[in-house]
């Protein structure tokens, strides 16, 4: 990792556009990169608006991540296919399934097992995480689609952009809610002091619209089964916004750390339940219900058991 520290001496501009001026072998859109990723720091603070206006004497710390070429290779690892032709797949994902390779995560990954499914899939939205329109994270469940051409890329991205895809979630979170339902509209980016984590950060903060729809279907004692619908696809979303209303997925440990439910769960407990696009070639729509893994199914079981006491 290259580490550069700057120190501001002109007059007022916005944060992109001094760090282009400063560092000038690295692209603008690389440089907006890394901020949105937490690796620029502001006077010792994480940094994620791009368009903050800087301060004469404001410190500033720019990390550059070493380059670490990814080589992905085809692995032969089963997929629970809930869709498939010649345009997309949707699949229903297991708990602790990596979406793409990463550092820390280089094989084993959706992408390797999407390169032994579908060979011409190389280069279909990226090297590095070919065919992947939206992401799960490592311990969420359920449906996910993959574009296997360049056109059903585009206009599955496009969905996504114009809010027409629907995804909907089931969850069980700590506590009840004292309403039906509700919306939750908080903004999000990158946490300001753990880059690992998510946090709700005022949009004048760099913060990015994220709202999430969510309706009770079942109460269980002191737990809830919760609907959610997403508006928009915010990394850790539901999970950050629950946790926001005092409500965390059952089993986060990275949002609702310190709670337990006295279950043995392999992750937490959000399932990516139902997806609704529209085909990218002929505009049907498609809808999928993914089935919940198992251990969903036991965790609603056994509160439902402890609730009718």
């Amino acid at each position: 990792m290259t580490v550069i520290n700057l120190l501001v001496s002109e007059k007022s501009q916005r944060l992109d556009l001094y760090l282009s001026s400063e560092l000038q072998n690295l692209s603008r859109s690389r440089l907006q990169q890394l901020i949105e990723q937490g690796h620029v720091l502001l006077n010792d603070q994480v940094c994620t608006s791009k368009k903050i206006n800087l301060k004469v004497g404001d410190r500033i710390c720019v990390e550059i991540p070493s380059v670490q070429p990814l080589k992905l290779v085809a692995e032969d690892i089963p997929l629970d296919i809930l869709y498939e032709d010649e345009q997309l797949l949707i699949l229903n994902k297991p708990a602790g399934l990596v979406v793409h390779p990463a550092p820390g995560h280089p094989d084993g990954t959706l992408v390797n097992a999407l390169l032994a499914h579908c060979p011409n899939l190389p280069g279909i939205g990226g090297v590095q995480r070919p065919g992947i329109v939206h992401r799960l994270d490592k311990d969420t469940t359920g449906a996910i689609a993959i574009a296997k051409t360049d056109i059903a890329y585009q206009h599955l991205q496009a969905q996504l952009q114009a809010k027409t895809a629907r995804r909907e979630y089931l969850g069980v979170v700590y506590g009840v809610p004292k309403t039906e339902s509700g919306i939750i509209n908080l903004p999000i980016s990158r946490h300001p002091q753990d880059r690992k984590k998510m946090a709700i950060v005022p949009t004048e903060q760099g913060g990015r619209t994220a709202i999430t729809h969510w309706q009770i279907r079942e109460r269980l004692s002191n737990y809830t089964l919760i609907h959610f619908q997403l508006e928009t696809g915010r990394t850790h979303q539901i999970r950050v916004h629950s946790a926001k209303i005092g409500h965390p997925i059952v089993g986060d440990s990275v949002y609702g750390a310190g709670r337990s439910v006295g279950v043995n769960l392999p992750g937490h407990a959000l399932h990516a339940w139902q997806l609704k696009l529209q085909h990218p070639v002929s505009g049907d729509w498609i809808q999928v219900t993914a089935s919940p893994p198992q251990t969903l199914t036991t965790l609603l079981e056994v509160l439902r058991r402890r609730s009718e006491r």
